[in-house]
């Protein structure tokens, strides 16, 4: 089964951007999730299980490093990806 989700990151945190690119390049570090990235969330397209035991790990870790962190997610079925 597919899924896609999309995660907002907001580190409890003045200087917020490298927690934020971080935890980006720990999912681009999956060749087989799709991960897209703007201004304003993340989404992350790929094999339910894999999906989400990558996130799962990664923010454990993102708390474990970095404390305090909100993360606000959807999660949607299927792999809605852009078409390339």
């Amino acid at each position: 089964m597919q899924l896609s989700v999309e995660i907002s990151k907001y580190p409890l945190h003045s200087d917020y951007i490298p927690f934020i690119k971080d935890f980006i390049e720990r999912l681009n570090q999956h060749p087989e999730l799709k991960v897209v990235t703007n201004t304003m969330s993340t989404q992350v397209f790929g094999d339910y299980d894999l999906l989400m035991a990558v996130l799962s790990k990664q923010m454990k870790r993102s708390f474990e490093q970095f404390g305090k962190i909100v993360f606000v997610c959807k999660f949607i079925s299927g792999d809605l990806s852009p078409q390339s």
